[in-house]
C-alpha cells in the first residue's frame, strides 16, 4: 500500500509541473517516411480567448535524416471556417551539422517557436494541418510530428 501511494504522489507531482501546458499532441510517422500527402491533422479545442499563448511545433527525427532543417507548410482552420497557411523553415542542425535539441541515442527532439503570445478569436475547434514540404516525394527519418500550445501569462 505504501508504494502504491508513492506511486500516485510521484504521477501527481509530474503531471501538476506542467502548468503551463494547454495542448500538447504529438503524432508517429508510419515507418518514418513522411509521404508528402499525409497530412497530420491536430484537433485543438480552444475555451479561453482572452488567455495569450505561445505556439511550438514538436518534431522529433533519427540520426540518419538527411538534412539540416525541414520545411512544413502549416494551415491553422479556425472554428468558423477561416484557414490561415504558413510556410516554415525548422532548423535542425547547425551549420557543421551538429544536430539541435535534445537527444537520447539516435533520436532527437526539437521543440521550436511556431507563433509567440497569440491569442485564438474564436472559442471551439481549431484545426493544425502540417505538412511535409521538402519537395520530395517521401522524406525519409522523421519520427514524430506535434503541435504544443502553452500560456504565457
Amino acid at each position: 500500500m505504501k508504494n502504491y501511494l508513492f506511486f500516485l504522489g510521484f504521477i501527481l507531482i509530474i503531471c501538476s509541473c506542467d502548468s503551463k501546458r494547454v495542448f500538447e499532441e504529438n503524432k508517429a510517422i508510419p515507418n518514418s517516411k513522411w509521404n508528402r500527402n499525409n497530412i497530420i491533422t491536430f484537433n485543438v479545442n480552444v475555451t479561453d480567448v482572452n488567455l495569450r499563448n505561445n505556439v511550438y511545433l514538436n518534431i522529433r527525427h533519427n540520426g540518419l535524416y538527411s538534412n539540416r532543417n525541414i520545411y512544413l507548410f502549416i494551415d491553422i482552420v479556425s472554428p468558423n471556417g477561416k484557414q490561415i497557411r504558413d510556410t516554415v523553415n525548422c532548423i535542425l542542425a547547425d551549420e557543421k551539422g551538429k544536430w539541435l535539441g535534445s537527444g537520447l541515442g539516435d533520436i532527437y527532439n526539437n521543440q521550436l517557436l511556431y507563433k509567440s503570445n497569440v491569442s485564438f478569436p474564436n472559442k471551439g475547434n481549431y484545426k493544425f494541418k502540417i505538412e511535409q514540404a521538402m519537395r520530395t516525394e517521401t522524406l525519409e527519418n522523421i519520427e514524430d510530428i506535434g503541435v504544443r500550445i502553452e500560456k504565457t501569462n
